[in-house]
């Protein structure tokens, strides 16, 4: 009997993981993709639809497909640096009504060349 409840508790937690962890992983996708407006001089971003399209290109590479980036990032651009606000909540269901909740809200200092 203790080993079927060790059991049940392991699979509970791996079940909570593998629902996380892609989510995490999307995250830090969208961290490199922003963070490579700076590095990659050769891509020559200088407006904010220019960065949002590297942005877009990034996350259908990435197949980063159930988030709506007009929602989840603000851009605005100041004195050739783009500062990016990436913000949004993802849902993942459960066991009947509980759902386990992930937030993400990080701002970005991206300089232009």
């Amino acid at each position: 009997m203790g080993w079927l409840l060790v059991l049940a508790v392991v699979a509970f937690l791996a079940s909570t993981a593998f629902k996380i962890i892609p989510h995490y992983l999307d995250f830090f996708s969208l961290e490199k993709i922003i963070s490579s407006v700076e590095t990659e001089k050769a891509l020559e971003i200088r407006s904010i639809p220019d960065f949002y399209s590297h942005v877009s290109k990034g996350m259908q590479v990435n197949g980063i497909r159930d988030l709506n980036l007009e929602d989840a990032l603000k851009v605005t651009l100041e004195n050739n640096e783009f500062r990016a606000h990436l913000k949004y909540e993802k849902r993942e269901p459960l066991v009947e009504n509980l759902d386990l909740v992930v937030r993400f809200d990080k701002e970005f200092r991206v300089r232009t060349q």
